[in-house]
């Protein structure tokens, strides 16, 4: 597990959770109030694991206990989140789209290409929750990377055929679940979390203890 950078909130986060693009939100207006920059430190959380088979294809067969009610208060608390933070999404839920492919990418870009990283990691958000677009596919993944100024060509096929990525990839799942996370978005810093798409004052005392 990579260590935070200096003066950073840690973000566990996932592409296809609707609350992690509203928290990012928050986060965006909290940095931007502050005085003192903050880092973000991006930690990958898959919340298809329990779905998901030894092959890495998700099984949505599996019974994981959310059914039509679930989804039903999903979309609302989505509704309720997008007008106190005025962002407009295409979708409310994105149930079939796979992100493990997107988050390798990520993590390659994150790791070979850090000050682009932000930029990609943006674009993929936008990619599925304001365009609609499968950020599970590569082709898709590519137009994003080639889209972003710094990262080279071949950065995704690159990325997804990279068998030892796909093991530290999972490696960061297993030590996020080892740190406590049950799920995203968890915000941490200096050995305390705030889960959920929280308003950018509980990200505030999270961070500054005010």
């Amino acid at each position: 597990m990579t260590e935070p950078a200096a003066d950073a909130i840690t973000v566990y986060s996932d592409y296809v959770c609707p609350f992690c693009y509203l928290g990012r939100e928050s986060l965006s207006l909290y940095r931007a109030a502050r005085d003192e920059p903050l880092a973000v430190d991006w930690h990958p959380f898959d919340l298809r694991a329990g779905k998901r088979g030894p092959d890495g294809e998700i099984d949505h067969d599996v019974d994981d206990g959310k059914d039509d009610d679930y989804y039903a208060q999903a979309r609302e608390n989505v509704r309720r989140l997008q007008e106190r933070y005025d962002v407009e999404m295409a979708q409310e839920i994105a149930v079939e789209v796979d992100s493990l492919p997107a988050q390798l990418v990520s993590l390659r870009v994150k790791e070979e290409y850090p000050d682009a990283w932000p930029t990609f990691d943006d674009a993929v958000f936008d990619a599925l929750w304001v365009d609609g677009r499968d950020i599970g596919d590569a082709d898709v993944l590519i137009d994003l990377a080639d889209d972003v100024e710094g990262i080279d060509e071949g950065v995704v096929e690159a990325a997804l055929a990279d068998d030892d990525l796909r093991e530290r990839i999972d490696e960061l799942f297993d030590a996020a679940r080892q740190q406590g996370v049950t799920g995203v978005p968890t915000f941490a810093y200096d050995g305390h979390a705030a889960r959920g798409a929280v308003p950018p004052e509980q990200l505030r005392r999270l961070v500054d203890g005010e």
